[in-house]
Parts: structure tokens; sequence; C-alpha cells
């Protein structure tokens, strides 16, 4: 087990930024089954560790600033630093957090979710409205809408972490990486039924009951 992390993440516009070192302080086996949103199926109990990290101050002025080559291995989130060598694409002078693309441009993966800017993640917190999910697998839509606290963010956030968001037809599926994208904002005064209605209106618009992942 490696003493040390230094961890990464994937920029809206495909730059990976340098975000931390960590040290690892404890490991554990997963004690219960969790959903791989990168990829089909699910992580099983007692298959992988679950690490405790703590954040080290080591390099820690460069975090934000430092942008490097992940190279081809897209797909391997883990890599050691002993053996893959990574160049130094830019170093900044100060970071500076990309432009919110607004919300009807908005479209990201679930996976994508953690690394979105705080400032973005604080427009989705603050905002209402519907959304449409898409699986990557399938092409099978899912329209939905936020109405309760912290906005779209923790309603998306939930099927991350679940796999399904408590929804019949996407329990019924293999957990998936969906899209998630924005189709309408709700006013500052619209009321959870004016919310409502609006996604009943979308269903209707985009026929998700009919040819998507819909049921009610």
């Amino acid at each position: 087990m490696s003493r040390y992390w230094a961890s990464f993440v994937g920029t809206p516009d495909n730059g990976t930024m340098f975000v931390g070192v960590y040290s690892v302080k404890s490991r554990s086996p997963l004690e219960a089954d969790r959903p791989k949103l990168q990829m089909e199926g699910v992580d099983k109990a007692g298959t992988c560790d679950i690490y405790e990290l703590i954040p080290d101050q080591a390099l820690h002025d460069m975090i934000g600033r430092l942008y490097i080559d992940w190279g081809s291995g897209s797909r391997a989130w883990v890599q050691r630093a002993d053996r893959q060598n990574k160049l130094i694409k830019e170093l900044r002078t100060e970071f500076k957090e990309p432009d919110f693309p607004g919300f009807l441009n908005f479209v990201e993966c679930l996976s994508g979710l953690d690394a979105l800017p705080k400032g973005w993640i604080t427009a989705l917190e603050s905002s209402k409205g519907v959304y449409l999910l898409t699986c990557p697998r399938t092409k099978e839509q899912y329209v939905g809408s936020a109405s309760g606290e912290e906005g779209f963010w923790k309603r998306w956030k939930c099927y991350a972490q679940t796999g399904h968001g408590n929804n019949v037809a996407l329990k019924s599926r293999t957990p998936s990486d969906y899209q998630v994208s924005i189709l309408e904002i709700a006013g500052t005064a619209s009321t959870t039924k004016d919310i409502l209605e609006m996604e009943q209106r979308w269903k209707k618009k985009l026929q998700s009951n009919e040819m998507g992942l819909n049921r009610n």
C-alpha cells in the first residue's frame, strides 16, 4: 500500500488539475455493495478496500495551479507514480475557476459531479426545476424535478450515491453513469406544485413515460 496519494481531477475543459497530496491513515474492506458509476455494475462487498486519507501539506501551494498530461489511459483512475511519469502541461500563477456555462448549457455525467468547481456547485444548489437523465447504455431518458433544499445538486448526488435515486424504473436497471442536464429553471416564486407541473409538461413533450424510464 502506498503511503501517499497525489490526487487530480478532470476539469470541464478536459484538463487534469492537481488537488493535493494525501497520506493514508487506514485501509478496511468494503462492507456493502456500492454502485460503480464509471462503468456498469457495482463494487461488491469484500472485493475492494476503503481508504481513510488525510490531507498533507506537500505541494500545497500547487493546488489548483498545476496541470499534467494524464496520458491515454483515461479509464485508469489509479496509477502508480513510480511507473507512470506525468508531464507538466501548465503551471498557472493563480487558481481561476472556469466560468459556469449557464444552466441550459450544463451537461455532465454523474461520475463527474464531485469534480465540478465550487462556484458551479453553488449555482446548482441554489436552483430548482426540471432535469433530464440519459442512460449511456440504453439511450433511454428520465425526466425528473428538483424542488427540495439544495436544488439540482442534492437530487443528482442522490443518484450518484445510490445508483437509482429511489426511482422505480432505475432500481430495476444496472447502475449507470447517467448524463444529467437541465430542461427548465423554476422561478424563485415557483412552488413545489408549479415545478411538478413543469415536470409533467416535459414528460409529455419527450414521451418519457411511453419511451423512457418514467413510470408516472
